[in-house]
């Protein structure tokens, strides 16, 4: 029987997150389900009286299920596979009739495929019937002919001098595409973009060099060898038929699935995935393209995966693009890769010449450049016969180390010299170190040796995070511009590290080549004006550039595209320095299946965030290497995660911020080091001291004091308010002291702080203030506020910060600020609560005392602020109930909610729960106040509202205040803090509501609240 998967390579199969979500709804749901060989099969409940029948062929894999979705796999056949993952599909003897009616079918419908359509012994396979097919390259031809005109017209002309806009390119590629040549079409299209740095002119001399190349031989393709023939016309976009592919001979192999990469161009999306052949060492690349949508066959096993199968490889001189032939075992996971000789999927590996002589430089160009010297022409530099064989066979080259950088470097020059219009091959580096120093990016071996990453759209942070300076296997395609990284296997996973989409047409800008140098500065000119040199030139090129003949713009093309098959193949590794490797973090492992959904979740900065650091903060995971990147670069912009991100990230994560310029401020020393509060940044400073007060507040205290007289203004303040955690009055002479500071910013910090002790000298004088400011009557009857002087106050008041200027002044009196209405707030806020108690009696009853309209708000505001500092439920409960008497609007909605936070969960639920779906507003801004989560006879008074709202819409439709939208952010906010074990009940409501709009909102919150209750169980 099939080894059961991976929950995580399940998820990867899901068309969205959605269904992977609803996939796991459906756990409990399934009977009748068994395994047998490569085929499982199930029935799930659904909300009809039959239930549905899934089956699923792992082999492929394949699915089908008699549900109505359109997507695949659809949610039952997901749900399936996670049951199989969890061992709960047990193996039977036989499929059920259902399932073995379906895989006969199956069986039958692929044997049919697997058989080619007979032909005369000997025939070649048809590309382009007949006459079409004569049209067809006569319309090439000429297109090409144009093509090959503006070419030289740009090099004689003067490239300084030509048009390089967009719309001169897209000229010329528009008729490419009359002339049915795609291929060309889509490099001319990418020059624009591609030629872009201070390069641009070798960039543009290298791709004009290889479209004339490319002419060239298609234009004598009759004399071309049938391998190379394929080639070029592959080259140019000619379509070759699947059928005509099956019949090339199948290869055999357990091809191991090694990366997988999706680019777009406009609506056309690519899917490339690279193999590799576990016994061979053979590459392998199958390509799909889907337009519209990303959405691919799933006939392909995924990353991490080996599958015993046939492949047919596509005609040409380095054969590498395959379609799938028939399939010999179900797929099964691999966790190493064999480091097997080189191996050349061209046989141009049986002729010594196409391979890179490592002494003396010369590459696959050598035969080609003899056959020119013979004839003088571009023609000639087309090799002839670069393929003595046609079955692909591998054979290593002496002298190389199976997987290093040697070797890979040796497989990709005689690819080029069998195929010198390659732009990339596939590499396998086996235990190299990814490196960034200021030159640029490498990997490099254990001695040294080093190769260049190709600088693209990003940069492979991801793969440094993953190594954290260990070696790793590397899998990617080397380029003319460098590695391009693709996935990579560390302790026997497969990561993605793709960093940036690529175009299809592979256009890329390179790395400088000097010798282009005089070839160079002639084109610009043009060769109307200067006559091309070639000083620089290696003495192979140059002798072989003196010996052609022609127009001197033709001439100084071909010379480039010798210079640069010559240099492609002719690389060689170089020397880079390792740096230190990240320190080792004990601490126990994210499950990989949590750190998934923890990336979808920073991906879309989900409400979900809070719970999960929440959660997952109790057991002190550090996070999968691969995910450090992502977070150190959600921790730059997510202020309020911010520390979660960081810790999660760990010393690798240090390790890696380190090295980005970006990121080095995140970086945060050992909580141990002593040195931090002396020499540390702010952050540091203050992470420190908070750490130390939570060990020890009296040690934290004396630091904090010690240094008060050297530190700045703003440092002060944000230092001050580490002392909030564990406020006591044994911190009251730290904050008398910070209020004689010159900044008022420190000052008000302190006073807040102060304001929080009700017991503390501060606390104190703001109760005298309040006694000498105030006067009642004898029945309490009505306040009169007395100052010592309009606009004056005393110097003891001013450094109690009474005085303190905010910028703006919330009173008003006859159109101008009312300093004194001010003041009065600020003294209330700071008076212990129980002076009024004593002269105004208990809360409730001190909130109906008697007052004129102008004393009323900053006497409220005041013991708002007072509450809110002493955290006084009593006075909560009195003033919410005063605010909530008045009129809609004329109190603060945001102090509201902060004074009913205050309040017992049971007077909250008790209030709430008197509230009518008429108050849904009032009370979506009241429940931002409950804890999280809400407790169940909340959400079910919360839901019992909402179907109101529900059937009254079904009973009056279209009505605009009924919508399901006009309640969308109660919605939200429930599918964040309703408990996760309310899904079924709000899956029951979603089927009485009568509504198909208010179903699916309730069917959502549903699906939000399985989503929570998953993430909790991957962290358990």
């Amino acid at each position: 029987m099939t080894t059961a998967w991976t929950a995580e390579q399940i998820a990867a199969l899901a068309p969205d997150a959605a269904s992977l979500t609803a996939a796991r709804k459906l756990r409990g749901k399934w009977s009748g389900s068994g395994a047998h060989g490569d085929a499982l099969w199930g029935l799930c409940a659904g909300s009809g009286s039959r239930p549905y029948q899934t089956v699923i062929d792992t082999s492929g894999p394949a699915y089908k299920c008699s549900c109505p979705s359109r997507k695949f796999p659809c949610k039952h056949a997901l749900s399936l596979l996670l049951s199989w993952a969890e061992g709960n599909v047990p193996a039977t003897g036989a499929p059920a009739d259902f399932a073995a009616e379906w895989l006969a079918g199956r069986a039958a419908r692929e044997a049919k495929k697997a058989v080619p359509a007979a032909r005369p012994t000997g025939a070649a396979p048809a590309r382009d019937g007949g006459a079409s097919a004569d049209q067809r390259r006569a319309r090439v031809a000429a297109g090409l002919a144009d093509l090959d005109t503006w070419l030289t017209d740009q090099v004689r002309t003067g490239l300084a001098q030509t048009d390089r806009s967009a719309l001169a390119f897209e000229t010329v590629a528009a008729r490419m595409v009359d002339a049915q040549a795609p291929g060309v079409a889509a490099t001319l299209r990418h020059l624009p973009r591609a030629a872009t740095g201070a390069d641009w002119p070798q960039v543009l001399l290298r791709e004009y060099a290889r479209l004339h190349l490319l002419s060239a031989a298609h234009a004598r393709s009759d004399e071309l060898e049938p391998a190379l023939r394929a080639s070029v016309r592959a080259h140019i976009g000619y379509q070759v038929p699947a059928e005509s592919v099956h019949t090339e001979p199948a290869v055999r192999d357990r091809w191991l699935v090694l990366g997988q990469h999706v680019t777009s161009d406009e609506a056309l999306y690519t899917r490339r995935i690279w193999l590799r052949g576990h016994e061979t060492g053979r590459w392998a690349l199958l390509i799909d393209h889907h337009h519209g949508s990303p959405s691919f066959p799933p006939d392909t096993p995924l990353p991490g995966f080996q599958v015993d199968a046939e492949l047919h490889f596509y005609p040409s001189a380095a054969p590498l693009r395959a379609l799938w032939g028939a399939r010999h075992a179900a797929p099964e996971p691999f966790t190493t890769i064999p480091r097997l000789p080189v191996a050349r999927n061209s046989s141009a590996a049986t002729d010594p010449g196409a391979a890179i002589d490592a002494e003396s430089g010369r590459g696959g160009v050598r035969d080609e450049a003899e056959s020119a010297s013979a004839t003088g022409s571009a023609h000639a530099m087309v090799p002839r016969s670069r393929t003595a064989a046609t079955d692909g066979g591998a054979r290593a080259v002496p002298g190389d180390r199976p997987g290093n950088i040697a070797a890979a470097l040796l497989e990709y020059a005689a690819a080029i010299g069998a195929d010198p219009f390659l732009r990339s091959w596939p590499v396998l580096l086996a235990e190299v170190v990814p490196v960034r120093d200021e030159s640029g990016w490498y990997v490099v071996e254990s001695d040294g040796a080093a190769v260049p990453i190709a600088p693209g759209d990003g940069e492979p942070w991801k793969l440094l995070g993953l190594s954290g300076g260990h070696p790793v296997t590397v899998v990617g395609e080397w380029s003319a511009g460098g590695l391009i990284p693709v996935a990579a296997l560390h302790i026997g996973i497969v990561t993605d590290v793709a960093v940036a989409e690529r175009s299809s047409a592979g256009v890329s800008a390179g790395r400088g080549d000097s010798a282009m140098t005089e070839l160079v500065s002639a084109a610009l000119v043009g060769t109307a004006r200067r006559q091309a040199g070639g000083g620089a030139l290696p003495a192979p090129v140059a002798a072989l550039s003196a010996r052609l003949t022609g127009e001197p713009a033709a001439l100084l093309l071909e010379t480039i595209a010798l210079q640069d098959c010559f240099a492609r193949g002719a690389v060689t590794a170089g020397a880079v320095k390792q740096p230190d490797p990240a320190q080792d973090d004990d601490r126990l492992l994210l499950p990989r299946g949590a750190g998934a959904h923890l990336a979808e979740l920073l991906g879309e900065n989900s409400p979900f965030l809070d719970e999960w650091f929440a959660a997952a903060a109790t057991h002190d995971f550090r996070a999968p290497d691969e995910l450090c990147s992502l977070l150190l670069d959600r921790a730059k912009s997510l202020s309020a995660h911010r520390e979660s991100l960081l810790a999660l990230a760990g010393a690798r994560g240090r390790w890696l911020a380190a090295q980005h310029p970006g990121w080095r401020s995140l970086v945060r020393a050992p909580v141990d080091d002593e040195s931090v509060w002396s020499h540390g940044r702010p952050a540091e400073r203050r992470l420190w001291l908070a750490q130390l007060r939570a060990r020890d507040r009296h040690a934290a205290l004396a630091a904090l004091a010690g240094s008060w007289g050297t530190e700045s203004g703003p440092g002060k303040a944000e230092l001050l308010l580490v002392l909030a955690d564990g406020l006591g009055l044994g911190d009251e002479a730290m904050l008398e002291t910070a209020l004689d500071d010159r900044r008022a910013e420190v000052r008000r910090t302190a006073a807040d702080l102060l304001g929080r002790l009700p017991d503390s000298t501060f606390a104190g004088r703001m109760a005298e203030r309040a006694g000498a400011w105030l006067s009642f009557g004898p029945r309490l009857r009505q306040p009169v506020l007395t100052t010592t002087g309009p606009g004056v106050l005393d110097e003891a008041a001013r450094r109690d910060g009474v005085g303190d200027s905010y910028g703006y002044t919330a009173y008003r009196a006859e159109g101008a600020p009312d300093l004194a209405a001010e003041w009065l707030h600020r003294v209330v806020a700071g008076t212990p609560l129980r002076h009024w108690e004593r002269v105004l009696g208990p809360p409730e009853q001190a909130v109906r005392v008697a007052m004129s309209q102008g004393m009323r708000g900053p006497m409220f505001a005041g013991w708002s602020d007072a509450t809110l500092a002493q955290r006084d439920s009593a006075w909560a409960k009195a003033l919410f109930g005063a605010f909530a008497a008045q009129e809609a609007g004329e109190s603060d909605s945001e102090k509201l909610r902060e004074l009913f936070a205050l309040q017992p969960l049971d007077d909250q639920i008790r209030h709430l729960r008197r509230l009518d779906s008429s108050w849904l507003a009032e009370i979506e801004s009241l429940l931002r106040a409950v804890p999280h989560p809400w407790p169940a006879p909340m959400a079910e008074h919360v839901l019992r509202l909402l179907l109101e709202r529900a059937q009254l819409s079904a009973d009056r439709p279209g009505a605009p205040s009924l919508v399901p939208g006009s309640y969308r952010t109660l919605f939200r906010a429930s599918s964040a803090h309703f408990p996760v074990t309310g899904a079924d009940m709000v899956s029951g409501i979603a089927q009485r509501c009568g509504d198909p709009y208010w179903e699916q909102a309730f069917d959502q919150l549903a699906h939000d609240l399985i989503q929570r209750k998953t993430m909790l169980e991957e962290l358990q």
